[in-house]
């Protein structure tokens, strides 16, 4: 019986040895949870029949350390969460590792080449998203007609009126003469076939005394179809006089394109004394851009950039939670699948319920502890002498045994 006890000893040193090896072969591999063997023992009624491994354990929930990668496409979570793939066999499987990528069909895929789960956003689009695959369109970014222009300055109180008056009746092709205005300021605009066009804003003090500014335009030197000049008044200290206009609608034909409709915005502008200078001057709308590459933001969006300087969000990741985490099987690629009895199963954005947030351009190291792991196999390697010298006096026993016969 004592031969036996000793080599079921012997077999779970060995099934224990291949954990500690396992564990230090993977101390430096991404998103690794360490695991553990644990000893049982093992009765034929009321008697020890010996000892085998009950289980083996992982330590998912202990995070690695996080190590700087500098990649937009990789990522690590902060706290609780498991990226979600799929296989080409329609497996769902789920990791700590966030090394993504962009496959020749455009799909977002992991270091395994499985394809990363979320949904599918279209961009303009105030929606959820269709869940699945995630796609990055690499199509070319049609060009957005301009809307309006924010424009915010301080326009300073110690101009004076012009000396000539500003002209706006001769040939719009003339440049206005420099001396009938006090500050110019040129804006991008871009029309429906993304071409831009120059509107130039001349600002002109209108009295000395008076605390009004009148503002002319110009598109492309000519004068707009509608809304050539604006007059923004301003109080005793300097601020906008909320009781008159600060928006001036302008409208221009770049034919063959369509018109443009322009709404500048001039709310938060100032006349205080002192240098003039302009916090904000920039129009939206864009022109054509192709597809230059793809990046994740720290919420989980996957963001298409284009040459035109655009980014737009064309997918959202999703992080699982389990209730019984523990119960996850590790498969190959530092994965794990659902089999087990892993309890409700929760699909979130990052940072939100209890899914942890992203950080990006980092990932998650092994929480494996050599240590641990080198002290373990000190262990085991006197459990397995002590087990082979049971043996090994059984053995002698047997042989004096059977000489005194």
């Amino acid at each position: 019986m004592s031969f036996n006890i000793a080599l079921s000893g012997l077999q779970a040193i060995n099934e224990q040895l291949t954990s500690i090896s396992n564990n230090i072969a993977n101390a430096g591999t991404y998103g690794y949870k360490a695991q553990r063997a644990n000893f049982s023992s093992m009765y034929a009624g009321t008697q020890a029949t010996g000892t085998t491994i009950g289980s083996t354990t992982q330590n998912i929930g202990l995070t690695g350390g996080v190590l700087s990668t500098g990649r937009s496409l990789d990522a690590s979570i902060n706290g609780r969460g498991f990226f979600v793939s799929k296989t080409s066999s329609g497996e769902t499987v789920y990791s700590r590792v966030g090394i993504f990528t962009k496959d020749g069909s455009d799909f977002l895929v992991d270091s395994a080449g499985r394809r990363v789960q979320g949904n599918q956003l279209t961009p303009g689009v105030e929606s959820d998203g269709v869940p699945g695959d995630l796609k990055v369109p690499t199509s070319t970014l049609a060009a957005k007609a301009s809307t309006g222009i924010d424009f915010t300055a301080n326009l300073s109180a110690d101009w004076k009126k012009p000396t000539v008056a500003f002209d706006t009746t001769s040939d719009p092709a003339v440049v206005p003469d420099s001396a009938s205005y006090n500050m110019t300021k040129v804006t991008l605009a871009y029309d429906s076939q993304g071409k831009s066009h120059t509107v130039s804003q001349y600002f002109v003090r209108d009295d000395d005394a008076a605390n009004t500014v009148t503002i002319h335009t110009l598109v492309d030197g000519q004068r707009p179809a509608t809304g050539e000049a604006i007059q923004l008044t301003f109080d005793s200290n300097g601020a906008l006089d909320t009781t008159t206009p600060a928006k001036l609608n302008l409208t221009f034909k770049p034919a063959p394109a369509a018109d443009v409709a322009l709404v500048i915005d001039y709310t938060g502008s100032t006349l205080q004394a002192g240098e003039a200078t302009t916090s904000t001057n920039v129009a939206d709308g864009y022109t054509t851009g192709q597809y230059v590459g793809v990046e994740l933001g720290s919420d989980g969006k996957v963001i298409a950039k284009y040459s035109n300087g655009q980014q737009q969000a064309v997918g959202q990741i999703k992080l699982a939670t389990f209730s019984n985490e523990d119960a996850l099987v590790p498969v190959n690629d530092t994965s794990w699948t659902a089999s087990g009895d892993v309890g409700t199963v929760s699909l979130d954005n990052p940072g939100a319920s209890v899914a942890g947030s992203l950080s990006i351009a980092t990932l998650e190291g092994s929480n494996v502890d050599i240590t641990n792991e080198l002290v373990g196999l000190m262990g085991s390697q006197r459990n397995y002498q002590a087990n082979s010298k049971v043996i090994t006096t059984e053995n002698q026993m047997l042989q004096s045994l059977m000489q005194a016969l």
